[in-house]
């Protein structure tokens, strides 16, 4: 009998040593967070560490570069797409792919995948592409935002992507630079307002999760990024990538508090911004870094630097990528965008990590951060993509949702003088009116910049979506003739075709970042000689189509009426619904509009404030009710 106990004690004793060597702490998400975090990280050799700190673009990306590299994450750069428009299965399967190559690595530390969907999934085919930002900031509505995060989170979780470089909480102060239209606002308490999209993109913290601490609410979700750290929106002249003079009270007091919310909102990464202040490259800022983002707003996710932002260190870029290395991880960067010469930065940082310049506590830090998203994400357990929401992309809903922001989005500036009678809401029923303007019947230009391309794409061929013209045809009577003519070059072609009146649809062309700076702010002369020949000989309505505010004081005079409709994306449907009176404007302008560009820096509070419409202005219209 004592026998037969020894047997079954020694019997259990091998058993529990099996399942004992068997149980990877790291992998099991019954365990503790930091417990997985401190048993992965104990089992990681240098070279490992060093791979979960790199992005590289999906063109460089492969299994074997995944395997072989230990790379962290991969991403898509603007307009960076496997196969021009490509399917959701074609993306999944491309994800995928790269993710085979990580599993297989020794430790199988999942990559996560990343893609600027900054008003929508919008490098992707047939994807609903909303507002831009500026748009949306005019329709001070955190709850509206907030369903867009949820709604562009399940458009990139179509495509198997788990990661969104987004929001921009950048505070316009110019409208001159090129990235404005990515702003909610110049003013900092709007663009705090909308930092509710985190909220949607990742998902709402339950209460136990503490202040600071990334949050990532399900499959459904997906990592955010809120950028660019920090004073994006206010360089010199508004020119990109330039340097922000500002004195430290003033960075804090307009350029942080987006931070601040973001955090709070428990979102997951921070990008670093391309400019200066006063003189310092934001990529080698170790005091507002791991200074003031790590220590003192305790921020727990991982910071990510843009794209090739540490070769910009140096002037010119690249020239001196070792000290690159060296300054930019060594403020506190924990992932470096290395587009395309990963090896080049890993050879460097393994160098300076074994010759002592960079602390082996620096990898440590960046790596734990990184570990701790993906632990969040859910990564370690479901590394692949879920074909489940290929349904979502560009679906009904969203794109309803879409219109309804278009639609509150817009902001009336001009409605018949003082004396007339308003021209809006539009009747529907007329014998025939004249639709003109370069970007009447251009999806390509009413979305903008960051649409199916980085620098956005002209014409009705490259998605799906509605434009103004289309509906306004599907709005008006079926008895009312819709003429549409592009250019309208001759003033006696409008005083002899008896148009009852007219919709003029001009704007900029699509632009991104540099390409969009500009010190004139003024539209294309073809859109304007449209405006002056319709406008003269008609009742006119000028919408106009732009990433920010532009010079228009010479022109309003002849406009009976003008509304702002910013970038309002794929869905100009909710145009229409506003200009016939199925629903009212509602929007405030989120910027102020200038007069001239001499004005310019100029913004709300300033001692010298003389607009032609001040930030908050926008006229009010009520639906007209159907009989």
């Amino acid at each position: 009998m004592g026998r037969n106990i020894t047997f079954l004690f020694l019997g259990f004793l091998a058993t529990w040593v099996i399942a004992t060597a068997d149980h990877i702490k790291y992998k099991d998400p019954k365990e503790p967070l930091n417990i997985r975090l401190k048993d992965l990280m104990d089992r990681m050799t240098l070279e490992e560490k060093i791979g979960q700190m790199v992005q590289i673009d999906r063109s460089v990306a492969s299994t074997d570069v995944m395997k072989n590299y230990f790379i962290g994450s991969v991403l898509s750069g603007g307009g960076s797409v496997p196969a021009k428009q490509a399917s959701p299965q074609v993306w999944i399967n491309m994800v995928n792919e790269f993710q085979n190559g990580s599993m297989a690595t020794r430790l199988g530390i999942p990559m996560v995948y990343g893609i600027d969907a900054v008003h929508g999934n919008n490098n992707i085919y047939k994807a609903t592409l909303f507002p831009h930002n500026v748009g949306l900031g005019a329709t001070r509505d955190p709850d509206l935002v907030k369903r867009i995060g949820a709604a562009t989170a399940l458009e990139v979780r179509a495509t198997g992507i788990q990661y969104a470089f987004a929001p921009c909480i950048a505070v316009c102060r110019d409208p001159r630079w090129g990235r404005c239209f990515e702003s909610y606002s110049e003013d900092h308490k709007v663009v705090q307002k909308m930092t509710s999209i985190i909220l949607g993109l990742q998902g709402e913290q339950p209460s136990t999760v503490g202040k600071g601490v990334p949050y990532l609410g399900g499959r459904d979700k997906v990592a955010a990024c809120a950028k660019h750290f920090v004073g994006d929106g206010g360089t010199t002249k508004g020119i990109n990538e330039n340097n922000t003079v500002i004195d430290r009270h003033g960075l804090l007091r307009i350029h942080m508090p987006g931070y601040y919310n973001s955090i709070i909102n428990g979102v997951s990464t921070v990008m670093i911004s391309y400019s200066s202040w006063n003189g310092v490259k934001m990529h080698e800022h170790k005091e507002l870094i791991s200074g003031f983002l790590k220590n003192t707003l305790r921020f727990r996710g991982f910071v990510i630097s843009d794209w090739q932002g540490i070769d910009r260190i140096s002037t010119p870029a690249h020239a001196n990528y070792t000290y690159s290395i060296l300054a930019g991880v060594g403020a506190g960067i924990d992932m470096i965008m290395v587009p395309f010469n990963y090896t080049e930065f890993i050879d460097g940082l393994t160098t300076l990590v074994n010759t002592n310049y960079i602390p082996m506590s620096r990898i440590n830090d960046a790596v734990r951060r990184i570990l701790r998203v993906k632990f969040v994400m859910g990564l370690f357990e479901e590394p692949f993509a879920d074909t489940s929401f290929v349904k979502y992309l560009g679906c009904k809903e969203h794109r309803e949702l879409a219109r309804e922001a278009v639609r509150k989005s817009l902001v009336l500036l001009k409605n018949g003088e003082a004396t007339d009678e308003p021209l809006l809401p539009l009747p529907k029923k007329a014998t025939k009116i004249l639709v003109a303007g370069t970007h009447a019947h251009n999806l390509g230009n009413q979305c903008g910049g960051w649409s199916i391309e980085w620098q956005g794409v002209s014409g009705n061929n490259q998605t799906d979506g509605t434009t103004i013209l289309t509906a306004i045809k599907n709005t008006v009577d079926k008895d009312t003739e819709v003429v549409y003519q592009e250019d309208v070059s001759d003033i006696k072609f409008v005083e002899n075709n008896n148009f009852t009146y007219a919709i003029v649809v001009i704007g900029e062309p699509p632009y991104a970042e540099t390409q969009g700076d500009s010190l004139n702010l003024t539209i294309p002369e073809q859109g304007l000689n449209t405006l002056q020949n319709v406008c003269g000989a008609v009742k006119c309505v000028v919408v106009l189509v732009t990433g920010r505010p532009v010079v228009i004081e010479p022109l309003v005079h002849q406009m009976d009426a003008l509304v702002a409709a910013w970038l309002p994306g794929s869905e100009g449907q909710g145009v229409a619904d506003v200009l016939f009176g199925d629903y009212g404007f509602t929007g405030k302008l989120p910027r102020t509009w200038f007069r001239t560009v001499e004005q310019l820096p100029m913004n709300v509070g300033d001692e010298k404030y003389d607009p032609l419409y001040p930030f908050g202005f926008g006229l009010t219209t009520k639906p007209i009710k159907a009989n």
